[in-house]
């Protein structure tokens, strides 16, 4: 009896296993699941802990074995998700960022988007000019120690918060001249209120940029924001799409391709390489999510989306979760007393230090603002160090972050475009890196239809896609044009090859299972309900003796003169 019960125990242990899930204010939350437990239910005990309600614009990040970053699918087991061996470890994050944050219902949720941000703004994924730096930091610094005290903020006190990679001395002056005397009197709440509002007006607000290559070999990095889809390469934005323009996202191996309707008769077709086939399905499940989280007007409008034209052939997708207005209906219809929420309760982060722990940080002297190229391998390399994303890398260094609305002097013709950033970062490490290529991202050819590449590197300066922090009027700048590399003939070649070879061996395993099933009908004495209705149609007794009793007597003759001519060589032998 005793044995009995340490068996079972036992095995009740074995069905177990720890998780850790590290959330945004950098504390970690510990509990124990079932083996077999599916992603919704860890993701409702983070959202009971934390007394979270508006939960849909979050999510729970993991890496596998190989250093490839997911997005844990709730409706699937987790054991079988993440395929490493127990204790697992997850991080909390923003997966969808709120198109306007002052429009959350809950503070509780402002402070968590707050807290994103703000690790967005030190990684250096949400990139600004000088000037709106400064205020960002400032509002932080209001929101987590309050007014200036001259007692307890010293000179040069601003010089031991981190709030970016790395700042001058001179913006360190103007963080420390806006806290002392712009902003006295601001509670918390509404530090991060107008930080999150003046955040949400950068073009690079809730971008999480998955680095690739186009076609030319050039790197870049998409990313899909609340508004659409965009391209980031060099120091500013090349492309931007709204999702109402956006028709359809596709990948095969490292190959990503996006098709966009920006008028009734122009469509184009954008196709950028990633570092590895892994990296390129989770770039098209971020996109696929998105799109339906942010276009939809209703969840039971969501559908299973390919990666492939053919049935047989590609993965399959579905968005398993509420879409934006949705959640803004039910989050308008939550009445409880807002709870409570401790702000003091920071730690220090692996990965981003909390701004009231923060190391000091080596201000940057001015005779180092020179300009900095970045090849394409160190572009990649630089890629390894982001907790939430992949941070955007400049080509340039200068004495602004981002100039958010730029313009460029293109020769003689004077081109609008967005200037992402004037700084080269060198974004801080982390455990959650981004994996890359060794030896680089290898460039398949450029997709083509009727024989024209179509993309928007072709179509030259053109209208780029709006939105409400997107003035109407800018036009995207002239890319350079695509060039096919020299061995595009011959893989175009083996890709039409594989295909026809996959469309074969799947005609062939059909017409294998329609034979089997002929056999079961005709010679097989299965008494199956369904089987006796099929033999006692008209049709199918028409069939078996005027074709298939004689084919099989023409089977049954070739067989035995076959088996006679063998046997007549092997008697002569």
């Amino acid at each position: 009896m005793l044995s009995r019960l340490m068996s079972s125990s036992i095995r009740s242990l074995d069905r177990e296993c720890n998780c850790t899930v590290r959330l945004l204010d950098d504390s970690e939350y510990t509990c124990t699941i079932q083996r077999d437990a599916k992603g919704q239910y860890l993701f409702d005990l983070i959202c009971h802990h934390l007394n979270l309600l508006e939960k849909d614009y979050f999510g729970i990040r993991y890496v596998d074995p190989d250093k490839q970053r997911h997005w844990l699918e709730f409706t699937k087991s987790i054991a079988k998700q993440i395929k490493s061996q127990p204790p697992f470890t997850m991080c909390l994050r923003v997966k969808f960022y709120p198109p306007d944050p002052a429009a959350l219902k809950e503070e509780i949720t402002r402070y968590l988007v707050f807290l994103q941000v703000k690790r967005d703004l030190y990684h250096g994924r949400l990139l600004c000019k000088t000037s709106d730096a400064a205020l960002l930091a400032a509002y932080v610094l209001q929101a987590e120690i309050g007014d200036h005290d001259p007692q307890k903020h010293p000179q040069g006190y601003s010089s031991k918060f981190q709030f970016f990679p790395k700042h001058s001395e001179k913006l360190e002056r103007r963080i420390a001249d806006i806290h002392k005397a712009e902003l006295i009197g601001q509670s918390p709440e509404t530090s991060e209120l107008n930080f999150l509002q003046k955040a949400q007006r950068l073009e690079t607000y809730g971008v999480d940029p998955h680095p690739c290559k186009d076609v030319s070999g050039n790197p870049a990095f998409l990313a899909f924001t609340p508004f659409g889809f965009t391209v980031l390469q060099g120091n500013r934005r090349v492309h931007f799409l709204k999702w109402e323009e956006v028709t359809k996202l596709k990948f095969e191996a490292k190959t990503f391709h996006i098709y966009a309707n920006q008028t009734e008769d122009k469509k184009i077709i954008l196709t950028y390489f990633a570092p590895t086939p892994e990296a390129c399905k989770h770039l098209w499940k971020c996109g696929v999510e998105n799109q339906a989280f942010f276009k939809l007007e209703k969840s039971s409008q969501v559908r299973t989306v390919s990666s492939s034209n053919l049935f047989f052939k590609g993965s399959r997708f579905r968005y398993s979760g509420k879409v934006a207005k949705e959640v803004m209906e039910q989050s308008a219809k939550i009445k409880r007393d807002p709870p409570e929420i401790h702000r003091h309760g920071m730690v220090p982060s692996r990965s981003c230090p909390s701004i009231t722990h923060g190391p000091r940080l080596t201000s940057v002297p001015r005779t180092r603002r020179r300009a900095v190229h970045i090849s394409i391998m160190e572009g990649l390399e630089s890629l390894r160090d982001s907790a939430h994303s992949t941070p955007v890398r400049s080509v340039s260094h200068g004495d602004s972050f981002m100039s958010s609305r730029g313009h460029l002097e293109d020769g003689s013709e004077a081109s609008t475009s967005a200037v992402i950033s004037d700084e080269a970062y060198s974004p801080s490490d982390s455990v959650l890196s981004t994996p890359v290529a060794e030896r680089g991202a290898e460039m398949p050819p450029a997709r083509h239809l009727n024989g024209a590449a179509r993309s928007l590197d072709e179509q030259g300066p053109q209208q780029a896609g709006t939105s409400k922090e997107f003035p109407p009027d800018r036009r995207a700048p002239r890319p350079l044009r695509s060039k096919a590399a020299p061995a595009s003939d011959v893989e175009e070649l083996n890709k039409f090859i594989l295909s026809v070879l996959r469309l074969f061996l799947v005609t062939i395993g059909l017409l294998f299972a329609l034979l089997l099933l002929l056999i079961m009908l005709t010679e097989s004495d299965l008494d199956i309900a369904f089987l006796r209705d099929i033999r006692k149609t008209p049709e199918f007794q028409q069939f078996h003796f005027e074709y298939f009793c004689p084919l099989r007597r023409w089977f049954a003759c070739k067989l035995r003169w076959m088996g006679g001519l063998l046997v007549s060589k092997s008697a002569g032998d």
